[in-house]
């Protein structure tokens, strides 16, 4: 294998390694910026090719005297991105964490919208959670096959959870004699958020309720599969449940007090016409900051001592820890 070009800030290129160190929150936290970057969804499908075949060609040996190491992190940067990990085929756009972001706005901007009747309440929830469903299925651990029942076990579950404790807060709220209106309508503005909080929780366990049942794969140092274990899914699964409990947080919690203050001001009194653009602009900002901190409280590669493994799966390996996709 020929040596590799010096690319500056780019350290020497590991194959299906992190660019970052994965130890450390620092690290992760810019590991997931690149996961998240919305610019990998203009990728082409030929440029996507170029990536997967330049990291195909570095793998078997065949790479040229000019190639780089920044052209192969780039190149694994658009591989992850679109490619899902364990099934080897692309993750639809909006599904992507990549696409979390863009597409994900729109319901929390409507989630946040003042004055809601309880048919648009409901339909806000449906979508947050329907598209919250996919995007937990698209980036589960795939390396068992998921029943088609079972995702629509769990994504009923979801949505029904959501907009039943939208609803049952709404209708508390405005039943509460102890509030002025405008205090209820404040009020009103953060019922999204243990709405949303609560169903994400049992989305990602329904959704992923497989897992629990059947396990995951573990694998050891050199990626050799070790078997299926139940206690590390529980693991994997109860991770990414906290960072989807964590996410609406800044999401749904800080633009409506940002919003609160701005309709105080001359600016919005004289232009209401500004209050939908400066919301969209608020919520897309905190998505934005909220989205790679949340999942970056967690390496996505995940390892696991053997000793706390299931004991027919101590006896298979002679390595001291295994290892586990955790999932997005």
């Amino acid at each position: 294998m020929a040596a590799l070009k010096n690319s500056g800030s780019y350290p020497p290129f590991v194959l299906g390694k992190p660019r970052y160190d994965q130890s450390t929150f620092a690290g992760r936290l810019k590991h997931f910026l690149n996961v998240v970057d919305p610019r990998t969804l203009l990728t082409t499908e030929r440029q996507l090719r170029e990536a997967v075949r330049l990291l195909r060609d570095f793998e078997e040996g065949r790479t040229g005297p000019e190639l780089t190491s920044k052209q192969l992190w780039e190149a694994q940067k658009i591989k992850q991105a679109i490619i899902h990990p364990d099934t080897g085929k692309k993750i639809f756009m909006p599904f992507r964490m990549s696409g979390f972001v863009p597409f994900g706005t729109i319901t929390v901007v409507g989630l946040l919208l003042p004055n809601q009747t309880f048919p648009q309440m409901i339909f806000w929830q449906w979508l947050n959670q329907t598209h919250n469903a996919c995007v937990n299925y698209a980036n589960r651990n795939a390396t068992k096959a998921t029943a088609t029942n079972k995702f629509f076990q769990g994504y009923v579950g979801a949505v029904s959870s959501a907009v039943g404790i939208a609803v049952l807060l709404s209708v508390l709220v405005k039943r509460a004699q102890a509030f002025k209106p405008t205090t209820k309508m404040f009020i009103q503005k953060f019922v999204p958020f243990p709405a949303v909080a609560t169903a994400n929780i049992i989305n990602v366990f329904l959704m992923r309720n497989h897992e629990l049942k059947e396990g995951i794969a573990v694998t050891d140092a050199e990626g050799r599969e070790v078997g299926f274990s139940v206690i590390a899914a529980k693991s994997a699964v109860t991770e990414t449940a906290i960072t989807r409990a964590i996410l609406p947080a800044p999401i749904l919690l800080i633009p409506p007090l940002i919003m609160t203050q701005l309709e105080k001001t001359n600016l919005l009194k004289a232009r209401p016409h500004l209050h939908l653009p400066l919301q969209v602009v608020t919520c897309v900002a905190c998505f934005a900051v909220a989205l790679p901190v949340t999942i970056a409280l967690f390496p996505q590669k995940q390892e696991i001592s053997v000793n706390k493994l299931e004991m027919e799966l101590q006896s298979k390996t002679t390595s001291p820890i295994v290892y586990y996709n955790k999932g997005l």
